[in-house]
């Protein structure tokens, strides 16, 4: 049941999510630092990326549903503690291997994020609930973008380890306020776990709104992954030849953008999503014309990153209220999926941006960038022609018709209230127009 969400709750949301998001970033600024302090190989020094986007993944896929079973809340304060224990284990590693290893265990469990979001629209009143997803997903771009000048700097004067003795404090800190501070989020449910993973992949394959949404996710994400994977190569060679602290600091520029996007939950809660996610997304692919520009000028550099971090988080804010409005009591399982679908864009953004660089430099990295917005638009625009947005295929109501159809798609309403019936008539035009 609805018990709504304050500004202090709000703050406390948003920061569980930046710092969690942090421990999975936090190595990227520092990697070559790291590599020398613990004597790995260049060759090496991509697992200290990858430990974290891997143990991110499983953690999606194999602890992200369990919110659909369990309260919230408890789930937020028991991942916090173990993220903590992963970066703690990275901060105090004596080799290589436990660095990994740490960085792994943090990743897996920072899907604390995603069980957040969850509870932030599971708890919200239903017009509430776009502005306070906003309001907390940009906590995720913060700590994807701050830990950036954060890490460079720390990096640059007391030691790369040093982030990850913060972070894992940081975790330990939120874990008890979160649970002195947050609602209960209690479920009658009797669903049981693997009835919520067999019904998680037949999701996948009949709804509409999750693939389109998901599949535009990939591509957006990969646009992001490819300015910031990449963005430190043409800033470290000539002309430029920035320090890592310098990088870092052009975070700041997109955390200008991102926090700027943090009101397209209140447009989302007006109706106005689909509307949202289309500009955004041409937004998005005309800032890799001012990207483009890095090897010459940094001013339409930085006003490129605003206009891209800005379009990125107004179309992730809208597609979680479209997600979590039309599947209101799996909303864990369905951003589970849905976050995969980012994941996997990011580490797609990250592969390609080094290769085409390395082949052809930074316009040739900028031409991959916007190719990737371009397709997300194109997929939006196909969606629209194609009648995705029918309400029977993805709203709310259209979920109770399929899970009636098919029982093993069933998943118990946790409170009295049906979560076929559109809660108020803002919820009933998101569940029915604005569906991509």
């Amino acid at each position: 049941m609805s018990t709504g969400v304050t500004r202090s709750q709000r703050w406390i949301l948003a920061l569980i999510c930046a710092v969690a998001v942090s421990t999975i970033y936090a190595i990227q600024p520092v990697t070559e630092a790291a590599g020398r302090d613990l004597g790995l190989s260049p060759q090496s020094l991509g697992g200290l990326v990858a430990a974290g986007q891997i143990g991110y993944f499983a953690g999606l896929v194999v602890l992200v549903p369990l919110g659909d079973v369990v309260n919230r809340r408890r789930l937020i304060t028991a991942h916090l503690a173990l993220t903590a224990v992963g970066t703690a284990i990275a901060a105090a590693a004596p080799n290589g291997v436990f660095v990994m290893a740490g960085l792994a265990i943090a990743g897996f469990f920072a899907v604390v994020v995603q069980v957040t979001v969850a509870y932030v629209a599971a708890v919200s009143e239903p017009g509430e609930r776009g502005r306070n997803i906003g309001a907390v997903t940009s906590g995720v771009v913060i700590g994807i973008l701050g830990v950036r000048v954060l890490a460079g700097a720390l990096g640059d004067t007391v030691g790369w380890r040093a982030v990850y003795a913060l972070l894992a404090a940081s975790c330990v800190v939120l874990a008890i306020t979160a649970r002195a501070r947050l609602h209960p989020d209690h479920r009658t449910s009797e669903v049981r776990y693997t009835q919520v993973l067999a019904s998680i992949r037949r999701l996948v394959r009949t709804d509409r709104l999750l693939l389109s949404r998901g599949l535009i996710a990939l591509f957006l994400f990969a646009s992001f992954g490819t300015l910031w994977s990449g963005l430190a190569l043409p800033l470290g060679a000539e002309p430029w030849k920035l320090g890592t602290t310098e990088i870092g600091l052009f975070g700041s520029a997109g955390l200008a953008g991102a926090l700027g996007a943090a009101r397209a939950g209140r447009w989302a809660d007006s109706g106005r999503a689909q509307t949202i996610t289309g500009w955004s997304l041409a937004l998005l692919t005309g800032s890799w014309l001012l990207i483009a520009q890095a090897r010459s000028s940094l001013w339409p550099l930085i006003a490129g990153i605003i206009l891209l971090d800005f379009a990125v988080q107004a179309v992730h804010v809208s597609s979680q209220h479209l997600l979590t409005t039309a599947h209101p009591n799996r909303a864990s399982s369905v951003i589970g999926v849905y976050m995969a679908f980012y994941s996997l864009g990011s580490a797609l953004g990250a592969i390609t941006t080094t290769w085409a660089y390395s082949s052809w430099g930074w316009r040739a990295s900028c031409w991959v960038g916007a190719i990737y917005a371009l397709s997300a638009l194109m997929l939006w625009g196909l969606g629209r022609l194609g009648g995705i947005a029918r309400p029977a295929d993805s709203s709310a109501e259209g979920a109770k018709a399929r899970t009636n159809a098919d029982p093993r798609l069933w998943i118990p309403q946790p409170t009295a209230r049906s979560a076929s019936a559109p809660h108020s008539e803002l919820e009933c035009r998101a569940g029915s127009s604005e569906h991509p």
